[in-house]
């Protein structure tokens, strides 16, 4: 039979991102005693939709740990949101009269951070739909790139989708060298016709071309030269972002994200080599984020 702390207090871990939300229920002593997930938590695209996110996310760990959703007031929060780099967003979210004990709110970048170094000093490079790297040494914070889609996010899921597209379009008209691209393409998209292709993914988001970037490495595992250039391309700019991060003063450095394991044999060898696994998932980084806020760092884990 499982005995609780119950004198210890109750964490909310909560990672928005901007197709999902997970939230887990934490306490020292106990470690994770409920998990959540609900749908997107990103603010810019839906302030209610993100408040409704976490809450339902946090609601679902209160009851896998047999508690009422009313224990949400003694709960102790701490979340990561994709877009709450935006200082009107950051404000907004602030603004919400919510039903936590405490609600302490950062961005995704942070907690995941915080997350893979366990609460230490460091850096990390997301590949997933999108792109970016994240530095945080001392009190010194930075973000790079993060631009968002057609016009940044090198690297990432979306922007091998696009390079794909553009390629197997290019090659249509003979206009660039034949590749497997477009045969790996046909499948997914329904249709063998690039005019077809062109209608379907017209005005299509991030997550639409992020999920053609398969393609890209299976390609290249068939030695198509046309897609090994457009991964080395891809993964050159991760090594860039990489070494970069590792420039600016950062201690250790995470690869997170979707395309990591794919993408971590194609990057330069110092940067494997500087890589070290995460330690902790971002929804873990949230709860380190809510204790140091709370000033509650247990002294087993301080630094």
């Amino acid at each position: 039979m499982t005995t609780h702390n119950h004198k210890a207090p109750l964490f909310l871990g909560i990672d928005g991102g901007g197709s999902k939300c997970r939230a887990i229920l934490y306490r020292d002593g106990d470690g994770i005693l409920g998990t959540g997930l609900s749908g997107a938590a990103n603010p810019v695209n839906g302030l209610q939709a993100a408040k409704e996110s976490i809450l339902d996310a946090c609601e679902q760990a209160l009851r896998q740990a047999q508690l009422a959703p009313g224990e949400l007031r003694n709960c102790i929060a701490g979340a990561g949101l994709a877009g709450v780099n935006l200082p009107s967003c950051m404000a907004a979210m602030e603004a919400w009269q919510h039903p936590f004990g405490q609600f302490h709110l950062t961005t995704d970048l942070h907690i995941a951070c915080l997350g893979a170094h366990g609460r230490q000093d460091g850096a990390i490079i997301i590949s997933g739909t999108g792109s970016c790297g994240f530095l945080s040494v001392g009190s010194h914070q930075r973000i790079y790139g993060g631009h968002g889609f057609p016009q940044g996010d090198k690297g990432s899921g979306a922007w091998f989708g696009l390079m794909a597209l553009q390629h197997a379009l290019q090659a249509s008209d003979g206009l660039a060298e034949p590749t497997a691209i477009a045969g790996e393409l046909a499948p997914l998209l329904g249709s063998h016709e690039p005019l077809e292709w062109v209608e379907q993914m017209a005005g299509q988001r991030s997550t639409a071309f992020a999920r053609l970037a398969a393609v890209v490495f299976r390609a290249a595992d068939k030695q198509d030269a046309v897609a090994q250039a457009i991964l080395a391309e891809g993964a050159g700019y991760i090594s860039e972002l990489g070494q970069q991060l590792l420039d600016d003063g950062a201690p250790r450095l995470a690869l997170l994200g979707g395309l990591g394991p794919l993408l971590t044999p194609h990057l330069s060898a110092p940067i494997q080599a500087a890589m070290t696994p995460a330690q902790a998932a971002p929804e873990m980084g949230a709860v380190y984020y809510a204790q140091d806020c709370l000033g509650a760092v247990p002294q087993a884990q301080a630094q």
